[in-house]
């Protein structure tokens, strides 16, 4: 999901206090990261500016959310058969701005129905008149024959910075990703995005775009595990390519960890607050950008990247501990 499908600050003003709350895939998003990282984060980015105080809004409270995403993309890359998940989610917002969030994902609509994907993150966030940030760390709990092009990701730790200038905001993004076998991803973003409102302020949209640029070590141990005849499990699965899964390709991404433009994505998250529902739908385009080459001990492949569309759903419930206690 987009930088949607991992951090997941989701950056809307939401129905509890003027701070933000995570949209996981890309949850997201909330935080998917939520829903599976910087896709869902990217989605979950966008623009948060001061609203009106709500009396008593100014306490912890509990957020849980069941979403839908309906293919898992990051930094526009996906593999070539979709991985639509269901993903529901709990998390704790302390009134200090620090948060727990943990989420499962199940994988559907194919042959391999399961919980393909469990994360847990902890993290910080603070929101003043014109400024806002935060910083969490997230861990990943990938099944050992999942396909998402993020399965070789074991953890990361994401922080953005925002400034409202009114006519719209500025957000920068910058996140580590720590890969299977050691290695290490480096990633920043660039967002604008301005938000409208309507129907009393309780229903927005925020069109944004956003770019986004890093290394691809993690692609290349996707490359490694999922393409090319090394299809976790050992079964080629339908749709895909490559020679059979007998003869599995050792595979070397050129200029892995040369940090480069990866993706510009345009997005147009809406959101409905009713009562403490809150109902979200999120469409993205993801234009990916520097093509991979691929050599592997038989050939040299120049990948060829195509705008991917894809969009999260999702209904979001949240309580003030306290308040249900009395």
């Amino acid at each position: 999901m987009t930088f949607i499908q991992d951090v997941k600050f989701s950056k809307y003003p939401n129905p509890i206090r003027n701070l933000n709350f995570f949209d996981m895939n890309f949850r997201y998003i909330n935080w998917l990261s939520i829903l599976l990282s910087m896709p869902l984060f990217m989605v979950s980015q966008n623009n948060m500016t001061a609203t009106e105080e709500i009396p008593g809004s100014k306490e912890s409270y509990i957020l849980t959310d069941i979403s839908y995403i309906n293919d898992a993309v990051f930094m526009g890359r996906r593999d070539s058969i979709a991985a639509p998940y269901i993903f529901p989610s709990f998390g704790y917002y302390d009134r200090s701005g620090f948060f727990a969030d943990v989420s499962a994902s199940y994988l559907i609509g194919s042959n391999e129905n399961r919980f393909d994907l469990f994360l847990t993150t902890l993290g910080y966030r603070s929101v003043k008149e014109k400024i806002s940030g935060g910083v969490s760390g997230t861990a990943y709990f990938f099944n050992e024959d999942s396909y998402n092009v993020k399965s070789s990701v074991k953890g990361d730790i994401i922080g953005f910075l925002s400034y409202d200038l009114n006519l719209f905001e500025v957000t920068v993004m910058a996140s580590t990703y720590f890969n299977d076998g050691s290695t290490t991803d480096f990633f920043a973003g660039f967002m604008l995005d301005h938000i409208f409102y309507g129907i009393d302020r309780n229903f927005l949209i925020d069109p944004s775009i956003g770019i986004y640029a890093g290394s691809q070590n993690f692609y290349e141990a996707y490359y490694s595990t999922n393409r090319l005849g090394n299809r976790k499990g050992g079964s080629q699965r339908q749709g895909s390519s490559g020679p059979s899964s007998n003869t599995a390709a050792t595979v070397e991404l050129r200029e892995a960890s040369k940090f480069t433009i990866l993706n510009v994505e345009l997005s147009i998250p809406l959101q409905y607050y009713h009562k403490q529902f809150v109902f979200s739908f999120t469409p993205v385009l993801a234009l990916p950008q520097s093509s991979a080459t691929i050599t592997t001990e038989d050939t040299i492949i120049t990948e060829d990247l195509e705008s991917t569309f894809y969009f999260s759903a999702g209904i979001s419930y949240w309580l003030n501990p306290k308040k249900n206690l009395q």
